[in-house]
């Protein structure tokens, strides 16, 4: 696929912070269904804090790392064709 970085999201920041947000989904979702709005706001608050933990992970250098503005630039324009072959 063109454009495709690989190991996009494949760290341990990502994917803790999926989990959590996911498990606080699926606490939501139940509380929801048993019309329990005070177990449907803690599952919520548990989605929220997902995205707190991935972020305090990839703060900590557990995340995909920082491309600079030189090397994005060439990464994202394709190679010349080679002329003649």
């Amino acid at each position: 696929m063109a454009g495709s970085s690989h190991g996009h999201g494949h760290t341990p920041a990502a994917w803790t912070g999926v989990i959590i947000a996911f498990i606080g989904f699926c606490v939501a979702g139940a509380f929801m269904v048993m019309a329990q709005p005070v177990g449907f706001w803690a599952g919520m608050a548990l989605t929220l804090l997902g995205g707190v933990v991935g972020a305090i992970m990839r703060a900590m250098g557990l995340g995909q790392p920082k491309q600079t503005a030189a090397v994005a630039r060439t990464s994202a324009s394709p190679e010349p064709a080679a002329a003649g072959r």
